[in-house]
């Protein structure tokens, strides 16, 4: 436990020495600065495997966000509701679970596989999302709604691309990859993959059918803004009212971690089966 405490304490340093850097390159806001700060020493807390899992992931899907960054606003600003600096509750959407299961890590039975196949799912899932809406955002063609097949504008949750499908693969793919190069084992890097890209998938799914919807009376269009970009407030469209984009990302961890235990769970017993 002295360990543990020991790596919180260094963790918390340098949490936030990187959660002020990124907050003053305008990748977090104040309260996602906070949040950052927590998760990552929770992380570290439970080993530097699990520290050095999450920073790579952020940094990773930072500079996502910041590549190409104007064309994509440009693109989406009139759908998404939030957009630029992540807030707290943002980060707690994609790496709270991951840090949850990091904690639970140290409570656990040595060479347990649950706690590190459960984070790196959840985790995979959320870098499958982001690399799926930050590259897939610069497709040459408007995404289809995965619910109707029917072309949605850029932004739109539940829309998606060829080039947004292969980033998601490519996303849960880097998860996996530095989960085993990190410590957490082969079983639950393939676990990781598994669930990451069907955390995405989950996320779609939800974002086309159950998330909430609004609409802007006076440019007739869709959107998940409470305040349109032309200054008009919205309408409820559909959707379940306080289901947003957050929540959204939250189920799709939770569904990346639960299937990614699943799959190391059964690699493990096929593995011991005679």
């Amino acid at each position: 436990m002295s360990d543990a405490l020991g790596r919180a304490g260094a963790g918390l340093l340098v949490a936030a020495a990187i959660a002020l850097v990124a907050r003053r390159a305008h990748s977090l806001s104040t309260s996602g600065a906070v949040a950052a700060t927590a998760v990552g020493a929770a992380c570290v807390a439970a080993g530097w495997g699990w520290g050095g899992l999450l920073i790579a992931y952020f940094v990773v899907s930072s500079a996502l966000s910041r590549w190409r960054e104007t064309l994509k606003e440009a693109r989406t600003s009139d759908v998404v509701a939030k957009g630029g600096q992540r807030d707290a509750v943002q980060v707690l959407a994609n790496g709270g679970l991951f840090a949850a299961a990091a904690l639970l890590s140290l409570a656990a039975p040595a060479g347990a596989i649950w706690p590190v196949a459960a984070g790196a799912g959840a985790l995979a899932a959320a870098a499958a999302d982001t690399w799926a809406t930050e590259i897939g955002t610069l497709a040459g063609h408007p995404p289809r709604s995965i619910r109707t097949g029917r072309p949605v504008a850029p932004g739109t949750s539940g829309g998606v691309t060829v080039l947004g499908t292969a980033a998601s693969i490519a996303g849960a793919g880097f998860v996996a990859a530095l989960a085993a190069l990190v410590g957490f084992g082969r079983l639950a890097a393939v676990g990781a993959l598994v669930g990451g890209v069907a955390g995405s998938l989950v996320d779609s799914l939800l974002g086309a059918t159950l998330q909430a919807r609004r609409w802007c009376d006076r440019c007739e269009r869709g959107t998940e803004r409470e305040v349109h970009g032309c200054g008009t407030r919205t309408r409820p469209a559909g959707g379940v009212g306080w289901l947003d984009n957050d929540a959204v990302n939250a189920a799709s961890a939770l569904a990346g971690a639960a299937l990614s235990t699943a799959v190391a769970a059964l690699l493990v017993a096929a593995r011991g089966a005679p």
